[in-house]
């Protein structure tokens, strides 16, 4: 892996800035999809309890909805004056009372609000039918039902004893059933069914029937009962409520358990039929039958896996009965999630071919400058030290450039700084030479021309000349001993010194020359400069030199400006700057070679500045001139502050110390 992660990062960089971009852009997009993938997942979650939650509190709300409407009409008819008056005489076989009270119930029974299948039926004290009615799902009134006796069942018994209404939900037994037309309705085959139970909740599914049951007891004027009023929905094979709550609420699928049996379904089976028949699975049963719990989660529903939620359905005693079930297919949510992870897989393909495009200009624009520099770096490895790059904008690449360019001056400059040191050892060598060979004849004639010169008479006309001997010697001897001073070994007499004294001292000293009169020397100093290490003769030598060359530059007069700073806690700078005739740049480039001079014919040796230079040097000090024709020269000069110990230079040559 690490040889294929170099093999891949080790080739031509436009290339690798290419797949770089594209692996950025692939690398981000992945992860993207993956949290927002798992974002829309938690969401989906999140939304899917939701909307079951919100399904069932729709289901429920129409649930109960049905729930009051079957008791409101018990309550209705148990308050109509009309069956309070002829309840009695019908329980005891008058036809007349027996019609008005079918006539009452045939009026509340037939404008039910939501349909379904009904039984309305007022029933006698004992709990015996004494006129009934029953309403098919399709809107059919039977005849009227004058016999069956219902006192046995639970919630009847319970109201016909304690005098108090009762609604609720209740199973209703086959043999009431048959009493009054409904035990085919109410009958249903069990089918075989995936992850059910081997046995019925309830020993009486697919005979007995699940209603809703509203029982009112009938009271006379004394506050007598005298009977009671039932009003029962049935749910078996009535689809009534579970499609009206699938159309108005939105509810993906409805169902309602007698025990674990189908009673009342939309949901469809392979078939394309209403699952009706089909039982819970076990695990549901087991929460919600058996513990009396809600279920809420994935469930097998005949043949997929819904998210679902059931509550239990109790009857007048809590008992649980059966369940009300929601739910929404889990495919739909998946599709979501499938939809979207295309869609994110096409982006993240379009993002990559995007980066790697995007990538290409970039990579060229990056390339050209690096390009230009390897180039470059090649030319300067082939010994050409004028070639330079060019170098625009502010950026990483510009900066580079710009390093490179200045690293390209710095060779040129030290390169140039070498040939001169060469070339100055050289000289020192040769002047020491010299020197030393022209020194004894120079002292030989000075001696035997000044006593001839003594010894001629004031008349004699040889006199002059002899003066022109001795004078022209001297002017020798001045050359030879700066020729000495030149290459002769010379230590460094470091003390602390202040820089700004030595100023006062050099310009105290120079004023009084000639060639001062007519020059204004301006101080610009910077107070509390700190003391310096340096051979204070040599420096006031340094100086010296400068004011005087600054002076000789002017010779009709002109300003002379000193000016000494702090350049950092290591440093100073001095400043000579002249208002002279200036010089060219070809004479700048040969200004500290050895006797190079700007100067007529015997007015100087040249070897003034290569002395300046060799002790600026010697202090580790720079020193660099700047000069405009007709405008002036500035000389500078930077010394450190300290000089520790190592870099006190003894009896070394000062040729190799003037650089």
């Amino acid at each position: 892996m690490k040889g294929l992660i170099i093999k891949l990062f080790g080739g031509r960089l436009r290339i690798v800035l290419i797949m770089c971009f594209a692996l950025v852009a692939g690398l981000t997009v992945g992860l993207n999809t993956l949290v927002t993938s798992r974002v829309i997942r938690d969401y989906l979650t999140s939304a899917e309890d939701a909307q079951i939650a919100r399904d069932m509190r729709l289901a429920k709300a129409f649930y109960q909805l049905k729930l009051d409407e079957t008791t409101a009409i018990s309550y209705r008819l148990a308050l109509d004056p009309w069956v309070i008056q002829n309840l009695v005489n019908a329980s005891n076989g008058y036809t007349d009372a027996q019609s008005i009270i079918d006539q009452q119930i045939t009026n509340k029974i037939t404008v039910l609000a939501l349909g379904g299948t009904h039984l309305i039926a007022a029933l006698n004290k004992q709990g015996s039918i004494v006129v009934g009615r029953v309403l098919s799902p399709s809107g059919e009134l039977s005849n009227p039902i004058l016999q069956g006796s219902w006192g046995r069942l639970p919630i009847v018994q319970e109201v016909l004893s304690t005098m108090r209404h009762l609604a609720a939900t209740e199973i209703i037994p086959a043999e009431f059933l048959n009493q009054v037309g409904l035990e085919r309705q109410a009958a249903i085959p069990l089918f075989e069914t995936p992850l059910a139970a081997p046995q019925p909740f309830d020993p009486r599914e697919g005979t007995a029937g699940l209603a809703l049951t509203g029982v009112y007891p009938v009271l006379d004027h004394e506050g007598t009962m005298i009977g009671a009023i039932l009003s029962v929905y049935l749910f078996n094979n009535d689809f009534t409520l579970v499609d009206r709550i699938k159309e108005v609420a939105g509810v993906d699928t409805v169902t309602i358990f007698l025990g674990d049996l189908r009673v009342s379904t939309n949901v469809l089976t392979e078939e394309g039929q209403r699952a009706v028949g089909t039982r819970i699975s076990r695990p549901v049963r087991e929460v919600v039958l058996e513990q009396g719990k809600d279920y809420v989660g994935r469930a097998y529903v005949v043949k997929e896996w819904f998210i679902t939620r059931y509550e239990p359905l109790r009857n007048q005693r809590g008992d649980v009965i059966g369940s009300l079930y929601v739910g929404a297919r889990e495919s739909s949510f998946l599709q979501l999630v499938n939809d979207f992870n295309k869609r994110v897989a096409l982006i993240a393909c379009i993002c990559i071919l995007l980066a790697g495009i995007i990538a290409m200009p970039i990579a060229r624009l990056i390339m050209r400058p690096l390009d230009s520099l390897v180039r470059a770096n090649r030319r300067l490895a082939d010994g050409d030290m004028t070639v330079r790059v060019e170098v625009s904008g502010k950026g990483e690449l510009a900066m580079l450039g710009r390093s490179f360019n200045t690293m390209a001056e710095t060779l040129y400059r030290t390169q140039q700084e070498l040939l001169h040191k060469e070339k100055l050892a050289s000289m020192g060598q040769l002047a020491a030479g010299v020197a030393h060979e022209i020194n004894n004849p120079l002292g030989t004639i000075l001696l035997f021309a000044d006593m001839l010169y003594k010894e001629a008479a004031e008349s004699d006309s040889k006199r002059d000349d002899m003066k022109m001997i001795i004078n022209e010697t001297i002017r020798c001897r001045k050359i030879v001993a700066d020729l000495l001073n030149f290459a002769r070994q010379q230590e460094v007499l470091a003390q602390e010194c202040d820089i700004n004294d030595i100023l006062e001292q050099v310009i105290d000293g120079v004023s009084y020359q000639p060639s001062f009169n007519s020059v204004k020397i301006v101080r610009q100093f910077q107070p509390g400069m700190p003391p310096i290490q340096a051979d204070q003769a040599q420096l006031m030598q340094v100086f010296v030199n400068l004011l005087n060359n600054a002076a000789e530059a002017m010779p009709e007069g002109g300003t002379i400006t000193i000016n000494s700073r702090l350049v950092d806690s290591q440093r100073i700078e001095i400043k000579v700057s002249d208002t002279g005739c200036g010089m060219s740049e070809e004479n700048l480039a040969k200004l500290f070679t050895p006797f190079f001079t700007t100067k007529a014919v015997g007015k100087g040796t040249g070897l003034g500045l290569s002395i300046v230079y060799g002790i600026i040097k010697m202090h580790r000090g720079q020193i660099t001139v700047n000069s405009q024709v007709g405008q002036g020269t500035t000389f500078t000069v930077i010394l450190p502050i300290m000089l520790s110990d190592h870099q006190v230079p003894h009896n070394i040559p000062q040729a190799e110390f003037t650089l």
